[in-house]
């Protein structure tokens, strides 16, 4: 594992990639020597990483056989989900959570977090979505059931997308729409539109399909929970991806 990606499944054959954008709350020990001076219990959460996107993310790879990629760094030390110009490239603040070793990080530790971390990660999935014309880009993540002094949110997941290209993120709300037991939020609990996030990079600049999904990290806390949600999506998936080609 590279400190900047992880890769698993690269030789797979299928035309899909998973991507996970915030797969773990590692620090590398060259930035403050492996602390971003807050505690274990504010690293294991949402702020930090996608509490147990990564698991989905593999086991979707397995089951679609097809190529899966991760960050080995926390969102908390650059975000690789955000623009370069950003200003929530390196936060300081989240969630009510101050972070000491961002506080006063300048251009120069943006920099080097940019040339070790982020850029290495987004050039191994360019080069991962580049293997096949048609690869099709699912990016997956997770959502905290609450943010502090906020309304509890309904969804158990979101399919996030830009108004820009919906072809396959359409088909996938409808498909997982009649599931009578899923409350599913439809660019909720926000938009997919972001100037500059992975998406916007590797697919809407290159037209590949694409969309992104949002699972309630309380559903997806253990392996089990994470296998029983990678089995749920993947047959919507694909019959999603069958609508999109079919409508051109």
């Amino acid at each position: 594992m590279d400190e900047a990606y992880q890769i698993e499944g690269e030789v797979r054959p299928g035309r899909w990639l998973i991507t996970c954008d915030h797969a773990s709350n590692a620090v590398p020990g060259w930035i403050s020597g492996g602390t971003l001076g807050i505690g274990p219990e504010d690293m294991a959460r949402h702020i930090a990483w996608d509490v147990g996107a990564w698991g989905v993310a593999r086991a979707l790879g397995q089951l679609l056989d097809s190529p899966v990629i991760g960050s080995a760094f926390s969102r908390l030390v650059i975000d690789p989900n955000r623009g370069e110009d950003d200003p929530t490239l390196v936060m300081k603040l989240y969630d009510g959570t101050i972070i000491p070793a961002n506080r006063h990080a300048g251009a120069a530790d943006t920099e080097q977090r940019l040339n070790r971390l982020y850029r290495p990660y987004h050039a191994a999935l360019a080069s991962l979505a580049a293997r096949q014309a048609d690869t099709v880009i699912v990016a997956v993540h997770s959502f905290t059931p609450c943010l502090k002094g906020r309304p509890p949110r309904p969804w158990q997941a979101g399919i996030l997308y830009s108004h820009l290209d919906d072809r396959l993120s359409a088909p996938l709300i409808a498909g997982l729409a009649v599931q009578s037991d899923l409350c599913v939020g439809d660019n909720e609990p926000y938009s997919g539109h972001l100037p500059g996030d992975a998406i916007d990079r590797h697919a809407l600049q290159t037209g590949r399909l694409n969309t992104l999904i949002e699972v309630r990290n309380d559903l997806i806390a253990t392996s089990e929970g994470q296998a029983h949600w990678a089995a749920r999506l993947a047959p919507v998936l694909t019959e999603a991806l069958t609508a999109a080609v079919a409508a051109g």
